[in-house]
C-alpha cells in the first residue's frame, strides 16, 4: 500500500506527458504556476478552517456557543464573510511611516510562512519543496518572519507597534534556540536532515516512541517553544490588547492586516505539521508490532489523511494550551526560555547523542 499511495510516479507521468508536446522549460514553468496557485489555495482554505476551529474551540472552553448566525446554526459562513470584509477594506497609508518598509513588512511575514508551508511532507512524493537539507531550510525560512514583525513595528512610527515588535523579536529569537535544539535532537535520532527521509525512517515506529523519554521531553519543549514562536497564548505579549491595542500590526488595515492574520494561523498549522513530521511519523500510518491485521487496515488509509489528522490533533492541543493558561509577563517568558527550556533542551540533545552513539535507541 505504501507504493500505491506514492505520488512520485503520477507526478513523473504528468511531467513526461507535458514534455511530450511542449519544451521542457515551458512545462516546468507551467508546473510551477500550477503548484504556486495550489499553495495559495491550500493556504487560504486552511486559514479559514483554522480560524473557524479556533473560534469554536475557544467558545467550548469558555462555555459559549461561538459563531452561530452567518451560515446557519453552526456559523459556517462567518469566516468567509470576515475574509470578504478584509479584502474590501481600504488599505490606509500612514503619513509619518516609512512607506517602503511599512508595505514590505507584511509580505516578508507571509513569504516566510509560505516557504515553510511548502516544505511540509503531505504524502510520500507530496512535498512541494524537497531537498536533502530540508529541516535546515525550514529553520532558515521561518526566521525571515521576525524581520517582517520588527519592520512592521518600527516603520509604523507608533509606540504601541514598536513595543510590540521589540517584545516579539526578543521572544521569537529566544525561543528559536529551543526549537532548533529540539529539531536537531530528532535529526540526530533520524540520522538525516531530509524531511522525506525522516518520515521514511519512522516506518517501523514513530520517533516519539523510538526515542523513549528523551523524545517525549523534546516533544514537550518543542510544543512550548512553538507556541511562543507563533506568537500565541500564553506567549502573545506582542499583541497584548490591554496594553498595546494590537501590537506590531496596530497601524495596519485591509489586506495588509489580513497577511499578518493569515500568517499567524498558518504558522500554527506549520508548527503542528513540523511536530507531526519529526515526532509522530508524518504521513506514516500507525503500526503496532504483532498486529498484522490492524497494520494492514491502517495501510489502506492514504498518507495525506494521516498527516492532516495528526497535524490537526496537535493544533487542537496547542489551542487547548492557549485557552487554558493566562498570559505571561515578558520577564516570565524570557526566564522560562533562558533558565529552563534551553538548558533542558541542551541536556536532551546530549542524551540523545549519547544514546545514538551507543545504540541505545532503535
Amino acid at each position: 500500500m505504501e507504493q500505491y499511495y506514492d505520488l512520485t510516479p503520477l507526478l513523473n507521468l504528468i511531467h513526461t506527458w507535458l514534455c511530450g508536446w511542449m519544451p521542457e522549460w515551458l512545462a516546468l514553468t507551467l508546473e510551477g504556476i500550477v503548484v504556486g496557485v495550489f499553495i495559495l489555495i491550500m493556504y487560504a482554505v486552511l486559514a479559514i478552517i483554522l480560524i473557524y476551529m479556533e473560534r469554536k474551540v475557544c467558545a467550548a472552553f469558555q462555555c459559549r456557543i461561538g459563531p452561530n448566525r452567518v451560515g446557519g446554526k453552526g456559523g459556517l459562513l462567518q469566516v468567509p464573510a470576515d475574509v470578504i470584509k478584509i479584502l474590501t477594506k481600504e488599505i490606509i497609508t500612514l503619513k509619518n511611516a516609512d512607506r517602503f518598509l511599512y508595505n514590505l513588512a507584511p509580505f516578508l511575514v507571509i513569504l516566510a510562512s509560505i516557504l515553510t508551508f511548502s516544505c511540509l511532507p503531505w504524502n510520500k512524493g507530496g512535498e512541494i519543496l524537497h531537498m536533502n537539507i530540508g529541516i535546515f531550510f525550514v529553520l532558515a525560512a521561518s526566521s525571515i518572519g521576525v524581520l517582517g514583525i520588527l519592520l512592521a513595528g518600527w516603520s509604523s512610527n507608533s509606540k504601541y507597534t514598536l513595543i510590540g515588535a521589540v517584545r516579539s523579536g526578543a521572544m521569537i529569537i529566544s525561543y528559536e534556540l529551543s526549537i532548533g535544539i529540539c529539531v536537531l535532537t530528532m535529526v540526530v535520532l533520524s540520522g538525516t536532515m531530509d524531511i522525506q527521509a525522516i518520515v521514511a525512517n519512522q516506518a517501523d515506529g514513530w520517533n516519539l516512541f523510538k526515542g523513549h523519554i528523551i523524545a517525549i521531553a523534546a516533544f514537550i519543549i518543542y510544543l512550548i517553544a512553538g507556541n511562543a514562536e507563533a506568537n500565541r497564548g500564553p506567549f502573545d505579549l506582542a499583541e497584548a490588547e490591554q496594553e498595546l491595542t494590537a501590537g506590531y500590526h496596530t497601524e495596519y488595515s485591509g489586506m495588509h492586516f489580513g497577511f499578518f492574520y493569515l500568517a499567524e494561523y498558518l504558522n500554527l498549522f506549520i508548527t503542528a505539521g513540523i511536530a507531526t513530521t519529526l515526532f509522530l511519523g508524518g504521513w506514516m500510518p500507525l503500526h503496532i508490532s504483532g498486529l498484522d491485521g490492524f497494520n494492514q487496515v491502517m495501510d489502506f488509509i492514504p498518507g495525506v489523511v494521516w498527516f492532516v489528522g495528526k497535524t490537526f490533533a496537535v493544533v487542537f492541543l496547542l489551542m487547548w494550551i492557549r485557552w487554558t493558561f493566562p498570559r505571561l509577563r515578558i520577564d516570565q517568558v524570557l526566564t522560562l526560555e533562558w533558565k529552563y527550556l534551553m538548558p533542558v533542551s541542551l541536556v536532551v540533545l546530549l542524551l540523545m547523542t549519547v544514546c545514538k552513539v551507543f545504540g541505545l535507541v532503535f
